[in-house]
């Protein structure tokens, strides 16, 4: 069970690969994903024990220095939001339909986790930076007044960082939008 993730996104991709080095280096974490995305950032997810994970962030940061876009910690992180970033969600129905749109993939993955935590919603999708210009999105279903609630708090999360691109919730999306959103 993964207990604390972290996450440094980067500008460059050559510092984004120095400083995933220096991340495995600094504490005893592993790599959930490390790679280029649009537009020629790049990022290092780890997982591990909190005070890993943090003195791996830590490390990451000083090795990007000014080269990192933003970074997160989240010491216990909602199970859902794995399994979003990894398109596994077994989410079989659509409900009320829930968008965050971020300009950062940690703002979004900080806002996904809020969103799930405060409301009964399920995530489907977040959307890490390929092919969206390194901007991310998170897709979530449930009932009207919890994709709302949900979407509200995952807002203001992106929101609080500056990096809300738009958020919307669809009541009662029509049928044919499921097969393209599922």
């Amino acid at each position: 069970m993964i207990k604390a993730i972290g996450l440094v996104e980067f500008i460059s991709i050559a510092k984004g690969i120095e400083a995933a080095d220096a991340m495995l280096k600094a504490s005893r974490v592993e790599i959930l994903d490390a790679r280029p995305i649009c537009p020629g950032k790049y990022i290092v997810l780890i997982w591990g024990d909190v005070s890993a994970v943090q003195s791996a962030v830590r490390a990451g940061k000083d090795t990007g220095a000014n080269t990192v876009v933003d970074d997160f910690v989240i010491p216990n992180v909602h199970p859902s939001v794995i399994e979003a970033i990894a398109s596994a969600s077994k989410v079989s129905g659509l409900d009320a339909l829930g968008v965050i749109e971020s300009f950062s993939v940690a703002a979004l993955i900080v806002a996904a986790d809020a969103a799930v935590k405060a409301a009964e919603v399920e995530l489907i999708e977040i959307r890490v930076g390929n092919g969206i210009g390194g901007k991310s999105f998170v897709t979530l279903t449930g009932d009207v007044g919890d994709v709302k609630s949900s979407v509200t708090v995952g807002t203001k999360s992106c929101a609080d960082k500056g990096m809300l691109v738009e958020s919307v919730v669809i009541p009662a999306p029509h049928k044919d939008l499921t097969a393209h959103v599922l």
